[in-house]
């Protein structure tokens, strides 16, 4: 049985990395694969000191070769973004001539404090994979060919459990909650999140916590909102299905994403879309999906007054037809094809 070995700064979370590098691990599974984990930091496989984002610790050498014996390597953005540069060297050097896929969630220029960070590197043994078309021009002008493979999302989610959520949430009869499943970072654009819920009369669900810093400035939104916050999931083992169906809107104010899974997973859990249309919102919008700006409040409190059935059976019909996680192992048995070297 051939091994794959994703290798990435953490892995296991709720991260959209961590989250999206579990699904092409299932997807692999189902192909044959035997599917190892590697990271500095979450519930993985092989735990690599000083692999983690920022990791000051020294780098266990033998961890890492010992975790990147595989006949396939696929990175997960860390030779993506400059966020631990001694781990991302130390990967690339045991990578080169070898099998590898290069899945690129982000790329350094797309971020404001990485504009002069050098392009990821490059092997001829190496297949790179971008999750949008930007991504996929933008390092084609930087002399590397890039595969498109977008997020895939299971078109069927769970029901979740509304009732139980709402009641521990203790939200009133009638209350209309707008769910942000994100953490709180400053690009996830948390105070104008707050600011269009307080526009259409809903209470604000930020799901994830503060993190990088923010949390003095996550302080300072909550004060100054206008409207009701809801922080985090309540107690009783809800997951994120359940989120999802307490809520009555989800509502995403980033200014930037790679891609932006709440935006799909609103499609497919039929829930109207709020949002700052951030780039790549607007790459994935034009396949058909009816979503509202922040800027566009009136004509979304209208829509939700005359229902929205219609429009949340279109998006996830749009969803399940472009981006469906059961069309995911036939798109990577694609892509692994394309490695130098034959069929993995």
């Amino acid at each position: 049985m051939p091994t794959v070995a994703f290798v990435s700064f953490r892995l296991g979370g709720r991260d959209g990395v961590a989250i999206e590098t579990a699904k092409w691990g299932n997807a692999l599974s189902t192909l044959g694969y035997d599917v190892r984990t590697v990271a500095g930091d979450g519930p993985v496989h092989v735990l690599v000191e000083g692999l983690g984002i920022r990791d000051e610790r020294p780098l266990d050498h033998q961890a890492l070769d010992e975790g990147l014996d595989a006949d396939l390597v696929i990175v997960e953005n860390l030779l993506s973004l400059p966020l631990n540069p001694d781990a991302a060297q130390a990967v690339s050097e045991r990578l080169e001539g070898r099998a590898a896929i290069l899945h690129h969630h982000d790329l350094p220029w797309q971020r404001p404090q990485f504009l002069n960070a050098p392009s990821p590197p490059d092997d001829a043994n190496w297949v790179h994979v971008a999750i949008n078309q930007r991504s996929v021009a933008e390092l084609q002008e930087r002399g590397i060919s890039a595969t498109l493979l977008y997020n895939s999302f299971d078109p069927t989610p769970p029901a979740g459990d509304r009732d139980g959520v709402r009641q521990a949430l203790s939200a009133r009869p009638g209350e209309r909650i707008a769910l942000q499943p994100t953490r709180a970072l400053e690009r996830k654009g948390i105070e104008a999140a707050a600011n269009a819920c307080t526009e259409i009369g809903a209470s604000f669900w930020l799901l994830g916590d503060a993190e990088d810093g923010f949390d003095e400035e996550l302080e300072r939104v909550i004060a100054a909102a206008s409207c009701p916050v809801i922080l985090g999931m309540p107690p009783g083992g809800f997951s994120i299905h359940d989120a999802y169906a307490a809520s009555d809107l989800v509502v995403m104010g980033s200014s930037w994403e790679g891609f932006g899974n709440p935006v799909l997973e609103a499609a497919t859990h039929r829930r109207p879309l709020l949002l700052n249309r951030y780039p790549i919102a607007r790459e994935l919008e034009a396949h058909g999906f009816e979503w509202f700006g922040f800027d566009e409040t009136e004509a979304f409190e209208q829509r939700l007054a005359n229902g929205t059935d219609d429009l949340v059976a279109n998006n996830a019909a749009v969803a399940a037809e472009h981006f469906s996680l059961l069309d995911l192992p036939s798109r990577l048995r694609a892509i692994i094809d394309l490695v130098p070297g034959g069929p993995l």
